[in-house]
Parts: structure tokens; C-alpha cells; sequence
């Protein structure tokens, strides 16, 4: 999967839109208050997004020099060395730093929210990265295509977790608090899982062709995931699946991201929605604009739905209303 290329095309604005609440079916119109914030640059594609515990909001930017950074209710740029060529690897650490993937520099990078920047070359001539996690320890994990891998960075040195799975694809990266990794192969329809110890199991999926893409961890263990292709949120725990159809009108699921009370979020770029899975019940937020493309969440400690929006904008929908 890769963003689809779309240019921002309105002036850096914010705004305060109502949209529709729906569900399982039409379940009346409610005020749902979304903030956006359009880019400053309107060539500016927001991929990835990361609410850190404290300070910036991060974002990647597609084809950009910079990195962007929502503080004080501002966008700001914050150059980082290099245009990004499919920057979708995203996280904050504790500290409020971000580590990204920058496949354009054939790098995994560092930086601090006063605009320190800090390079880890990958070391193989060419490189196909996915999404990318924080685990509590500190090591950084992502997912590496061209070494058929579920790379770790470790006070700076990569260490490889080569899966067996030949058609692999590997693309979401989640860590639970126990500093187990969870992994998607979109290619081979299973999920991987990494133990402490290093060791590493392979998950089939029951849904063949599914495509498994974002991967995140519940605070009750419960692993979910997306299933791109086949349009269902997935879970996996005590060794059983569970499948959810996504209601129809709702498609090309992207990002995932568990709330404080244990809600599932999601995005549908074709629905132009955010959608939570709460009580065996989804529901659908929709966004301002029908070309919306939520392409990655985020939730912040106070519950607050931040998206990265691939028309232009980054977004939030907040914690008041995306608890109801």
C-alpha cells in the first residue's frame, strides 16, 4: 500500500465543521465537531501522524524537506535533510521525540521537538519500509520489505527478525507492554509475532487474500488489525480470531489506533470517515468533505482522534465527542 499522491490545494486555515454520525445504519445527524488545520505548503501531503504525550502533534510529509509538527494550535515545518518519498512509518516516544522511516534517504531517523535530527542509515543499497512502532524499552521497530524483515533499532544498531513467509509484504508494527511485536504480511496473510526473546511465530489468517495491513495492541492483550482487501476489522487473542465486516459504503481502511477505553479507530478513505468499533457497534464520523482520505490515526492521552488526511490536511475529532 502507498499513499495516494494528492496536492492540498486551500491556505492554512482552522476550521470548525459539523458532520454526520452513522452506523450500523442511519442513526440520525449529530454535531460532530472536526478540527482541521490545512498545510502551509500546498503541495504538502500529510501521510503519518503521532500525538506525543507531550508537545508536538508530528506528522510526515510526502515529498517534502520537513517534517511537520501542530504545537499551540499552529503548523509548523521543521526541516529534517532530504525530500521523503513515502514516509509512512511513524511514532513519538516518551519523551516526545519522533522516529520516522525516510526510505528516500535509505534511513530510519530521530528528531526533537526543537528541530534536533539525527540519521540511522538502514545499510542495504535500496529500501521498502512500512509502519513503525516505539516499544517501552526504547528500541524502535518497523517493517522492512527488502530484507524480508521486522527490524529493530537499539541504541543504533539494527537487528533483523527474517520471517519464512515467501510472499511476505510486511507492513504494520505494533509493541505491547510486555514488549511483544506484532507485524502484518500483507502478501502473506498472516500476522507475526516476536516474543522478547526474539522468538518469532507466523499467524495465518482465516480470511485468504485478506491483506492485512495496520496492526495495534488493546490494553487487555487483544491484538487487532485491518484487513484491507476483504474490508473487515480483525482480532486476535487467546490464540482465536474474530473477524468484523465493515458496514458498506465504509472501504480502503487505513490506520489504526486503540483509545484509552478501548476503542478501536480507523480510518475509510473511500467513505471519507473515521470509524470506531466500540461494543460490537461501529460507527462512522464523517469528515467535512467528501474527498477526505484519513490515511493514518493517532489518539493523545486525553482521548483526542487525530488523523493525517492525504488531501491536505491534518485533523482532530475530540475527546468529548469521540467518547459518546
Amino acid at each position: 500500500m502507498k499513499p495516494r499522491t494528492i496536492a492540498a490545494t486551500a491556505a492554512a486555515v482552522l476550521i470548525l465543521v459539523a458532520a454526520g454520525f452513522l452506523g450500523w445504519r442511519m442513526l440520525g445527524s449529530r454535531p460532530a465537531p472536526v478540527l482541521e488545520q490545512a498545510m502551509t505548503v500546498s503541495t504538502d501531503i500529510p501521510t503519518a501522524v503521532a500525538a506525543a504525550p507531550r508537545g508536538c502533534v508530528w506528522f510526515t510529509i510526502d515529498f517534502s524537506d520537513s517534517i511537520g509538527c501542530i504545537r499551540d494550535g499552529k503548523v509548523e515545518r521543521i526541516p529534517k535533510g532530504g525530500r521523503s518519498v513515502e514516509p509512512i512509518g511513524l511514532a513519538a516516544d516518551a519523551f516526545g521525540v519522533a522516529w520516522f522511516t525516510d526510505p528516500s534517504t535509505l534511513s530510519v531517523k530521530r528528531i526533537t521537538p526543537t528541530g534536533e535530527v539525527r540519521t540511522f542509515p538502514i545499510g542495504t543499497p535500496i529500501v521498502r519500509l512500512g509502519r513503525l512502532a516505539v516499544a517501552p524499552d526504547g528500541g524502535v521497530w518497523f517493517a522492512e520489505s527488502t530484507t524480508y524483515s521486522i527490524t529493530r533499532l537499539k541504541d543504533g544498531k539494527f537487528t533483523r527478525h527474517v520471517f519464512e513467509s515467501l510472499r511476505g509484504g510486511p507492513y504494520g508494527v505494533a509493541v505491547d507492554a510486555d514488549g511483544t511485536v506484532w507485524a502484518t504480511l500483507q502478501s502473506g496473510n498472516r500476522l507475526v509475532r516476536i516474543t522478547p526473546d526474539g522468538t518469532l511465530s507466523e499467524i495465518e489468517i482465516p480470511t485468504f487474500g485478506s491483506s492485512p495491513t495496520d496492526v495495534a495492541v488493546a490494553p487487555d492483550g487483544a491484538v487487532w488489525f485491518l484487513e484491507f482487501r476483504a474490508g473487515k476489522l480483525g482480532r486476535y487473542a487467546q490464540g482465536r480470531f474474530a473477524e468484523f465486516a465493515v458496514p458498506e459504503g465504509l472501504s480502503a481502511l487505513s490506520g489504526l489506533a486503540i483509545a484509552p477505553d478501548g476503542a478501536v479507530w480507523f480510518g475509510a478513505m473511500r467513505g471519507a470517515s473515521l470509524v470506531r468499533f466500540k461494543d460490537a457497534e461501529f460507527r462512522a464520523f464523517k469528515l467535512p468533505r467528501d474527498g477526505a482520505r484519513p490515511y493514518t490515526l493517532s489518539i493523545d492521552v486525553q482521548g483526542n482522534v487525530w488523523y493525517a488526511d492525504i488531501s491536505g490536511f491534518v485533523g482532530r475529532l475530540p475527546a468529548e465527542y469521540a467518547k459518546r
